[in-house]
């Protein structure tokens, strides 16, 4: 028996609030599992400030993780059984990618940094890349695994993360509109943060999909529960993904490494509050082994340290972070807009830095982008094998295709809004934008 055969004499099962039980059958699996790159996903959260807002989202790109290797399992096990291929070229399921699936689906986001999206901005790193550069690199131990069921299996892997693996079917499975990463981590958010809104039928989604030539596609009866997934999409990014307080603490955050970057940049002083571990990302200098040093507790453990660092930025920005003090925000239209910069110069003379203490953010979401060539539509198989696009049959997600919902929201302290200051927000020559302040909802 092969390594890439070798099963478990006994199935492994991880206990799972989503799915009940995460089942693992093969032995690379479980050795991947138990890498340092893989347990290093435990200590990133998977939705980075968002448990600032919800209590509850402490869930780790670790469970996250997990979650999509059991769904991509469940449509293997589903596509082997209901859909085997008999005939080469006959567009049903070859069990044989059945494994670089799996592995694909478990090591997806293996390159994710602490904090995810505002680290990649600020550092200019990219985690896609760094997930391919982990999963080839002869330096980790996540390669060495791979490389035991064969010389060329980490680019296969790769291959599929990349969506340059030929077969489409293991490619959607992993990455398109409806797929493993997808369906767990809406399920898997809603539950953590206590919302309604990401819950759908996920059995019954497993159900009807099946392969084609081109990729994976649902049965035409199965359509309703399609519908409830791309509703639930959609809700979750309006009531959680775009949260105004947690896009508030991204900007907390994004302005404290900022300030951090600026500081320790070439620095050469090194005291108890020097972020030996970030130098490398300041000067961008930075190698493989330095990124994988970094999870949410190192970033943390700098945050509580720079509390009392005699930049009074820093400190400040430092203090708003670890003790959540959000920045206060606005919606802001096309009329408001022009207000905007002399809205700073009050802050300004507030005394807050406006580089450091406003800033503008916008959130729009497609729900379905149905023509983005990058994310091909939803495809629905009729009684007569013939295909029709999601958005052509069903009213509901034609009403909401290629339709962006979201806001544009100015942030700025809470204080300036406030009595002591020499700062009123409300004088006359503003009425303007001070009636839109009342009118809306401060965060």
């Amino acid at each position: 028996m092969t390594y890439a055969n070798q099963k478990l004499a006994r199935e492994k099962v991880f206990r799972d609030p989503v799915h009940n039980y995460v089942y693992v059958k093969y032995q690379v699996i479980l050795d991947l599992i138990n890498t340092s790159e893989f347990q290093r996903l435990r200590r990133i959260h998977q939705l980075g400030t968002t448990p600032l807002v919800f209590h509850g989202a402490e869930h780790s790109r670790f469970s996250h993780s997990l979650g999509v290797y059991e769904i991509a399992r469940r449509i293997t096990e589903s596509f082997a059984k209901n859909y085997p291929s008999k005939l080469h070229g006959d567009g049903l399921w070859d069990n044989s990618e059945e494994l670089v699936t799996l592995c694909a689906a478990l090591l997806h986001d293996i390159g994710h940094g602490p904090y995810s999206h505002t680290f990649e901005h600020i550092f200019h790193t990219d985690h896609e890349a760094i997930t391919r550069a982990i999963i080839t690199s002869d330096q980790t131990e996540i390669n060495a695994v791979l490389k035991k069921v064969s010389p060329e299996f980490p680019d296969m892997v790769a291959s599929v993360i990349n969506k340059t693996y030929p077969n489409r079917q293991v490619v959607e499975i992993i990455s398109s509109q409806l797929d493993a990463d997808r369906m767990d981590y809406l399920l898997r958010d809603a539950y953590n943060t206590g919302v309604k809104y990401g819950t759908f039928d996920l059995q019954r989604i497993l159900e009807v999909m099946r392969p084609y030539h081109d990729g994976i596609c649902f049965e035409m009866s199965g359509m309703h529960a399609v519908e409830d997934y791309i509703v639930s999409r959609f809700q979750m990014y309006q009531q959680v993904y775009f949260h105004p307080g947690s896009r508030s603490m991204e900007v907390v955050l994004n302005r404290l490494l900022s300030r951090a970057k600026e500081i320790f940049n070439g620095t050469v002083v090194e005291n108890a509050q020097t972020p030996y571990l970030l130098l490398p990302f300041f000067s961008r200098q930075f190698n493989l082994d330095d990124y994988l040093q970094l999870d949410d507790g190192v970033l943390n453990t700098y945050f509580i340290h720079w509390k009392r660092y005699p930049d009074d930025i820093l400190a400040d920005l430092a203090s708003r972070f670890i003790d959540r003090k959000p920045l206060k925000s606005v919606r802001f239209t096309e009329e408001t807009k022009s207000l905007l910069p002399k809205l700073q110069e009050l802050i300004e003379q507030a005394g807050y830095n406006p580089k450091y203490y406003t800033a503008t953010d916008d959130s729009f979401d497609l729900p379905y982008d149905a023509y983005t060539p990058e994310k091909k539509q939803i495809q629905l198989i009729q009684a007569d094998e013939s295909l029709v696009q999601l958005a052509d049959v069903s009213p509901i997600v034609n009403a909401i295709s290629d339709r962006s919902e979201g806001d544009n929201r100015f942030f700025f302290p809470k204080d300036v809004l406030t009595n002591g200051n020499n700062v009123d927000l409300f004088q006359s020559e503003y009425d303007e934008f001070a009636k839109h302040i009342r009118n809306d909802k401060l965060i």
